[in-house]
C-alpha cells in the first residue's frame, strides 16, 4: 500500500485575464467568455485561465477551492465562446449544480455546420465516451454516457454548403456539440479536431459556436432568468461574409 499525498493546486489570481461579464449580483456571475481562454487550470497550464482571473475579480470565490472549480458551475471548451455561469459562494454553487444535474439549466448555442440539414428540427441521442482509436477525442460510442442534443436549423445558402443551427443541451458530456454535429454528417465549421479538413466557406479562423443564452431558475428562489449573449465580432463578421441567407434570418 502507497500512500501519496496530493499536490496542493496554488492558484494565482491574475488581472491580466479579460473576460465580459453579462449578469452579476451577490450570489452569482454569468460570465461572457472569449474564445481562446482555457476555463480551469490543468496539465501544462497553471496560469492565464478563466479560474485565474475570476479569483483576482472575485477574491471571495478562493474559499471554494479547486475542488469546487472556484465556484465554476460548468465549462465551454478553449475555442467556444459565450456564456456560463459562475457561483459566488457555496450555497449558490451547490443549488446550480444540482441544477444543471437535474437537466433544470437550459444551455443554447449557435453553430455554423457544415452541409445541409434534411429537417428543419431534429434530436441526436447517443451516448459519448472516449474515441477508442484515439483517447485524446471524444466520439459516440456503445459504452459511452448519454448525450442528447437538440437542434433547429436557423439559415442555410443555396450557394454554399453550410447551415446555421440553434443547438441546445439536454446533457454535457465533454466536446458534445461538435462530437453529436459530426456524427450526423454536420461537423462545426472551423473545428480543428472534429471538423473537415478542407477549408469551409464561413470558417472565422477556430471553432464557430457561441453559447447564446443560459435560462436557469435563481439561487435565491426568486424564478426563472435568462442571460443572452450576441455574437463575437469573428463569428457575426464571418456570416456578413456569406451573404444573405436564403432561407432564415442569418442569425
Amino acid at each position: 500500500q502507497v500512500d501519496v499525498a496530493r499536490e496542493q493546486e496554488t492558484m494565482i489570481p491574475e488581472a491580466s485575464v479579460l473576460f465580459d461579464v453579462a449578469f452579476e449580483d451577490d450570489d452569482i456571475v454569468v460570465v461572457d467568455k472569449p474564445a481562446g481562454l482555457v476555463v480551469h487550470p490543468g496539465a501544462g497550464r497553471p496560469s492565464g485561465t478563466l479560474a485565474n482571473g475570476l479569483l483576482a475579480r472575485y477574491p471571495q470565490i478562493a474559499d471554494l477551492s479547486s475542488e469546487h472549480r472556484w465556484g465554476i458551475v460548468h465549462r465551454i471548451d478553449r475555442d467556444t465562446s459565450g456564456l456560463l455561469i459562475v457561483g459566488k459562494n457555496a450555497a449558490a454553487l451547490d443549488y446550480l449544480r444540482t441544477a444543471l444535474e437535474r437537466r433544470e439549466v437550459t444551455r443554447e448555442y449557435r453553430a455554423l455546420v457544415a452541409g445541409r440539414f434534411a429537417s428543419a428540427t431534429g434530436t441526436i441521442d447517443a451516448p459519448i465516451g472516449r474515441d477508442p482509436a484515439d483517447p485524446t477525442r471524444m466520439a459516440v460510442v456503445d459504452t459511452g454516457r448519454p448525450a442528447r442534443t437538440h437542434y433547429q436549423r436557423l439559415s442555410e445558402w443555396d450557394d454554399t454548403d453550410v447551415s446555421l443551427a440553434s443547438v441546445v443541451l439536454e446533457t454535457g458530456r465533454t466536446h458534445q456539440i461538435r462530437v453529436h454535429m459530426r456524427s450526423i454528417g454536420h461537423p462545426v465549421v472551423g473545428d480543428p479536431v472534429y471538423g473537415r479538413k478542407r477549408t469551409t466557406q464561413g470558417d472565422p479562423g477556430r471553432t464557430w459556436l457561441h453559447a447564446t443564452s443560459l435560462t436557469f431558475k435563481h439561487p435565491s428562489g426568486s424564478g426563472p432568468m435568462t442571460v443572452r449573449s450576441g455574437l463575437p465580432e469573428d463569428l457575426a463578421a464571418s456570416l456578413v461574409r456569406l451573404g444573405e441567407p436564403t432561407r432564415g434570418s442569418g442569425r
